[in-house]
């Protein structure tokens, strides 16, 4: 029986053995990437450009554009390299890597999430201490705790799943290594402590989510008494892209790790993978261009500068 010491690959499931597909495929995810990338560069360099955008939410949203960056960069180039070479291969190291790198950016994705809420809370609830509370040396603070809070989860998961041995298959249904999928190869039953994990973490990311939707209650709260129209809608215009972007992390990402697991692959385990680690970094800055003012001034702005610049 062979151990994760004599385990040296893994195999993703692909999306098709059709050549013409797997082409389509690499096509389809190539242009995934791209928007993801433009869109999250094009948000970091209006950002970066308009020194009135230099604000705890704007410097919150720089840091979730990183991570949205870093989270699309993780699993779409290797799917697209092994559906151009028609292969399905994954080395060991790079399974670990992969399986750190998303934990990480998803882990700190949603504590950034968790005090970009509360940004909001203080900055419409608690406008007089705004400037107190969210001061540049706090925003740095709870910047590097998201970063650090993703960082030691996602060591602790991926240490935690790779010390078991592998000896089912080698075989992962999924077109990235993802956790569930790698614990349904373990040929012993220590996989159970790693389980216990992933329930802990579904148990913080369901605080972060009540956090969340406590914060709002009270934003919408403060927001109907607001007695211009013009500024409840300011203030909406603010609040309303970040829970849209909450909503879509946390129900893919919930249905992804709380429904049953089958031993075989299945369309659905793809679509899931899809839905909860492609879609939201993609989704993230169109949803924030859409909805903010100051974004799409920002971005209008950046546009036309390049454009003159060259010219």
């Amino acid at each position: 029986m062979s151990n994760q010491t004599s385990l040296t690959t893994f195999l993703l499931l692909g999306f098709s053995d059709v050549r013409e597909l797997q082409i389509l495929h690499f096509v389809m995810f190539l242009v995934i990437y791209l928007a993801g990338l433009m869109g999250n560069l094009l948000i970091i360099s209006a950002i970066a450009v308009n020194n009135h955008l230099h604000t705890p939410m704007y410097f919150f949203l720089v840091n979730l554009s990183i991570i949205d960056l870093g989270c699309i960069s993780v699993t779409i180039p290797k799917s697209m390299a092994n559906s151009l070479m028609n292969t399905r291969s994954i080395s060991y190291p790079g399974c670990v890597a992969q399986v750190f790198l998303l934990f990480l950016f998803i882990a700190a994705d949603l504590a950034l999430l968790t005090i970009m809420a509360y940004d909001r809370y203080v900055a419409i609830c608690q406008p007089l201490h705004y400037e107190t509370v969210m001061n540049r040396r706090a925003c740095v603070q709870m910047a590097a705790s998201a970063w650090i809070t993703g960082s030691v989860y996602s060591a602790l998961h991926t240490g935690n799943t790779f010390r078991l041995p592998f000896c089912q298959s080698n075989v992962i249904n999924q077109f990235f290594c993802e956790i569930p999928q790698l614990l349904k190869l373990a040929c012993s039953d220590s996989y159970v402590s790693e389980v216990w994990a992933i329930a802990f973490s579904m148990f913080l990311g369901l605080s972060c989510f009540v956090f969340i939707i406590v914060s709002y209650v009270q934003i919408f709260k403060a927001v109907m008494r607001i007695p211009s129209e013009q500024g409840r809608g300011k203030a909406f215009s603010t609040c309303l892209p970040h829970v849209t972007v909450v909503s879509l992390l946390l129900c893919t990402g919930f249905f992804e790790y709380m429904k049953p697991t089958s031993s075989s692959a299945s369309n659905m385990d793809l679509t899931m993978g899809v839905l909860y680690s492609l879609v939201p970094p993609v989704m993230n800055p169109i949803i924030y261009s859409m909805r903010n003012k100051e974004i799409k001034a920002a971005l209008k702005k950046l546009i036309v500068w390049r454009l003159f610049t060259k010219n």
